[in-house]
């Protein structure tokens, strides 16, 4: 019955890139300086690369959430609802490549099926699962387990955490964006990986983080940073060690913050972040880009000795933080030119005067990430509000200089 129910909510995601590559008449030397020299004599040609993946529709109005990986870097994106012979495109509403989710949109005139949102934060172990994908693309093939571990913590390759839904329902590509969905029916998961190395172990973004993902990317195009007021650093090791785990030591609250009215006070260490266990700040800042503004958050801190609870009601980023935050802790002023995003000043004795970041430099890349306007820094900033330090890529006379701040 669920299945016959939620079967024509799910639908296979086909998407098209193209790929500019380069052809050179001289045999590859096994280099990369070589191989990038000779291919300038070479011509380019595109090439166009195809991949498979599977959504859920979770809005009538043709709202489908799937991983980011499988619309990553697509030109066109095709959707294949069950029963339709013909595919429809599908446009890129918005996505988050650290939480591998996205939404997309599909039009339509009459109200499309979609699935039922559930709870991912009152699931038992051992309860009953359903997966439903296109592994291989094989249309709505449906495999079935419980749960194995309802919040299985995961380092996320950057030194912070992320929570999954562990399952042994077998997990294949090609399921990956598609619905994990619990014995009444309800959307508790969007699967998201398979572990290469073992049997019968896949994984779901939980329903409770796909949501909330998803109500920000509709509503507003994109995730919007959430604000607390503490800047978290790592408690010592010693206490660490005396504790048997670890913990966010609370180094900074904002006057005026939620976290400040809410009670958090300096030299606190949060122990739990909505039941989760923190083991760093890093930790505690991934967790926490994980809830929009307006969300409560429930704190576990240990101050002094004593154990307490406390709720934080987050808000949204105030108006210009990020630039703030850019020069409380960096010690640089910025502002857009003709040459891109352009230090106007350095605070003396900040961290950036300490390794001579003068003004007239430019700020091309923060993270990886390439800067072109303010804008651009201002919102890969938001996104990295309390993790410290952070990697900036300075250019002067036409020199790039790989810099960690502070």
């Amino acid at each position: 019955e669920v299945i016959a129910e939620t079967g024509p909510a799910v639908v296979n995601i086909r998407t098209e890139q193209l790929v500019r590559r380069r052809s050179s008449p001289f045999f590859g030397f096994g280099d990369s300086f070589f191989d990038d020299f000779f291919s300038q004599f070479g011509s380019s040609r595109l090439y166009r690369t195809q991949s498979l993946g599977s959504g859920a529709i979770i809005d009538p109005r043709g709202y489908l959430l799937t991983n980011a990986h499988v619309v990553d870097k697509a030109s066109r994106i095709y959707v294949a609802l069950l029963g339709e012979t013909q595919e429809r495109e599908a446009t890129l509403v918005g996505s988050d490549p650290a939480l591998d989710l996205a939404v997309i949109k599909v039009e339509t005139e009459q109200p499309l099926p979609s699935l039922r949102l559930g709870r991912s934060d009152d699931l038992l172990l051992g309860e009953t699962v359903i997966a439903i994908g296109n592994p291989l693309g094989l249309e709505n093939s449906v495999t079935t387990g419980v749960i194995s571990a309802p919040r299985r913590r995961l380092p996320d390759g950057g030194g912070g955490l992320s929570i999954f839904i562990q399952t042994d329902a077998l997990i294949n590509p090609g399921n990956s964006g598609g619905p994990l969905i619990n014995i009444e029916g309800k959307l508790i998961g969007i699967n998201t990986a398979i572990a290469q190395q073992a049997q019968g172990i896949g994984f779901a973004i939980p329903i409770n983080v796909a949501k909330r993902v998803a109500f920000d990317l509709i509503n507003h195009g994109r995730v919007r940073p959430a604000y607390a007021g503490i800047l978290a650093g790592e408690i010592s090791r010693s206490m660490a060690k005396a504790r048997g785990a670890g913990g966010a030591l609370v180094n900074e609250v904002d006057l005026g913050s939620p976290a400040a009215k809410a009670g958090v006070q300096v030299a606190d260490v949060i122990l739990e972040l909505d039941g989760v266990q923190i083991d760093t700040a890093s930790e505690y800042t991934s967790l926490l880009r994980t809830y929009p503004p307006g969300s409560l958050l429930a704190l576990k801190i240990l101050r002094g000795t004593e154990v307490e609870q406390i709720q934080v009601q987050l808000s949204a980023l105030p108006d210009g933080y990020a630039l703030h935050y850019l020069d409380r802790f960096f010690g640089l002023t910025v502002d857009d030119s003709q040459r891109g995003v352009e230090v106007r000043a350095v605070r003396q004795g900040s961290a950036a005067a300490r390794i001579e970041i003068r003004p007239g430099d430019l700020i091309a890349e923060l993270e990886g990430e390439k800067i072109s306007t303010l804008t651009d820094l201002t919102r890969l900033l938001e996104g990295q509000i309390g993790r410290l330090p952070l990697r900036f890529l300075v250019v002067r006379a036409n020199r790039g200089y790989l810099l960690e701040l502070p």
